[in-house]
């Protein structure tokens, strides 16, 4: 049986914005070649971290909302993240039938507001 997972990490802030896309696109090719399916993505961009780490107040935040079943795709996705320098925290967590449902209910804000903004550009 399927189940839908979501995963977030912060990236290094030293990093510029296309190598911030080609790791998240690593990371989604990972999880792809181990036969999950990704159903949502997420670039939060450069944002402000609650606390230093690794002398760091700021990072590259990115969400993944993929399906998938057996523990291999998390455990693969979770080693490759740990072997990456440019991970600074990483989550991984399972989505229930509540939390799946408030991941539709955020992806249709978040789709709302990209095409208000492209309004308000427009005119």
């Amino acid at each position: 049986m399927e189940k839908r997972y979501e995963t977030v990490f912060i990236l290094t802030p030293v990093l510029s914005e296309d190598q911030a896309k080609e790791a998240a696109k690593k990371f989604k090719k990972t999880i792809t070649d181990l036969g999950g399916k990704v159903v949502h993505e997420e670039n939060w961009g450069l944002r402000k971290l609650a606390y230093p780490i690794q002398k760091k107040t700021t990072g590259f935040y990115h969400l993944i909302e993929f399906s998938g079943s057996g523990e291999e795709i998390i455990n693969t996705l979770e080693v490759t993240y740990k072997r990456d320098e440019r991970i600074l925290r990483f989550l991984t967590v399972a989505l229930d039938k509540h939390a799946v449902a408030y991941a539709e209910k955020r992806k249709g804000k978040v789709a709302e507001a990209k095409t208000k903004k492209k309004e308000n550009a427009a005119a």
